[in-house]
């Protein structure tokens, strides 16, 4: 799922519990998709491109079983829950931060083709749903999943757009008749990744200011 709909997540979780900083939920809902932008800028996990890219379904994420697995999702939200619950009494923001990392994934399983594995060193089948293998579908369905957790939240008329403009901004990775950014990424796995780290940082930031 693309960083827009990800950090509307945060919108639902900011509901549920609204003592907890906005900013805290915005990076627990991103913390895995950072984690692996980090670990592809090292060389650690890899992304690969058909020799065209006309759409998200031209993109693998060939290897992310340290940033993107059942396991170090867990293993990181259960962490996460232990230090700000147990060690630092934050109960509600524990709780937020959990269900913030653990949301990304379960999005995840839903869009992506099967390339999130049980755990790392793990040889095992692989999950997701293949929504990204109709791109015109997962399109239609990320718009309506964020325009679903605005209307939840009770957000205001900016943030609704924020939502629709980032997302329609992204149409070209789903129809392939509208040419975009994607047609310069063939084998530039970099750009891919530059790309949706820019995203994170950019969808973040709007927001949490019209949140």
């Amino acid at each position: 799922m693309f960083a827009i709909n990800h950090a509307a997540t945060g919108l639902i979780i900011k509901k549920i519990y609204p003592d907890v900083p906005m900013v805290v939920i915005l990076v627990s809902v991103q913390l895995i998709e950072i984690l692996w932008v980090v670990l592809n800028f090292l060389g650690v996990e890899k992304t690969i491109t058909e020799d065209k890219v006309q759409s998200v379904s031209d993109v693998h994420l060939k290897f992310m079983p340290f940033s993107h697995s059942l396991v170090s999702t867990a293993v990181l939200a259960a962490g996460a829950w232990i230090v700000l619950d147990l060690g630092f009494k934050a109960a509600d923001m524990g709780t937020a931060v959990a269900l913030g990392i653990c949301s990304h994934l379960v999005l995840d399983l839903i869009s992506h083709a099967r390339d999130i594995v049980i755990a790392p060193f793990l040889d095992s089948r692989k999950f997701g749903l293949g929504l990204y293998e109709k791109p015109p579908f997962a399109f239609v369905f990320e718009t309506i999943y964020g325009i679903f957790c605005w209307w939840l939240y009770g957000g205001s008329a900016a943030l609704f757009w924020i939502i629709i403009v980032f997302n329609i901004a992204n149409a070209s990775f789903f129809i392939k008749a509208i040419p975009g950014p994607e047609r310069l990424m063939a084998h530039r796995p970099f750009s891919i990744t530059a790309i949706i780290a820019l995203q994170i940082i950019v969808t973040a930031v709007l927001v949490g200011l019209y949140s």
